[in-house]
């Protein structure tokens, strides 16, 4: 299995939150057939989010730590730029091969860069953010983890 890990993901993990657990368990990261891959961009988010929070040197090497472990995606293809333009397209119900059901919506630039890196990996983006959901089976698998539930 492919498995492309959303920030928010990594941040349970890093947090000791028990839904790391949970989807350690149902999707076996750690498997040896498994491939997880993170993007730069998420990277760049956690390092953000650990400079405004003022994380501490230990934190902050559990999260060096814990990248160490996957694949870090740091280069973007023709490809993904495509895949990013049809994601932000058809999020906005602009894509004509496509069409989304219900109204626009607007995804943060990171997110889609996210979105499309999954795609063309044909990776699972395994989130807790239910703005990929509309994403589902149209360009990817979204694997959604709800933090509320235990």
């Amino acid at each position: 299995m492919k498995y492309v890990l959303d920030t928010n993901v990594i941040l349970a993990y890093l947090r000791k939150h028990s839904i790391w657990d949970l989807i350690e368990l149902q999707l076996g990261i750690f498997e040896t057939e498994t491939d997880v891959y993170i993007p730069a961009v998420v990277l760049g988010e956690l390092r953000s989010i650990a400079v405004q929070n003022k994380w501490g040197i230990n934190k902050r090497r559990e999260l060096e730590i814990f990248a160490k472990e996957f694949i870090v995606i740091d280069f973007i293809t023709e490809e993904t730029i495509n895949s990013y333009a049809d994601i932000d397209a058809f999020s906005q119900g602009r894509l004509e091969e496509k069409s989304l059901t219900g109204s626009s919506r607007n995804m943060g630039k990171n997110d889609l860069r996210i979105a499309a890196t999954a795609s063309v990996l044909n990776a699972i983006l395994i989130t807790t953010d239910k703005d990929f959901q509309h994403l589902h089976t149209q360009f990817l698998k979204v694997a959604y983890f709800d933090l509320n539930k235990k």
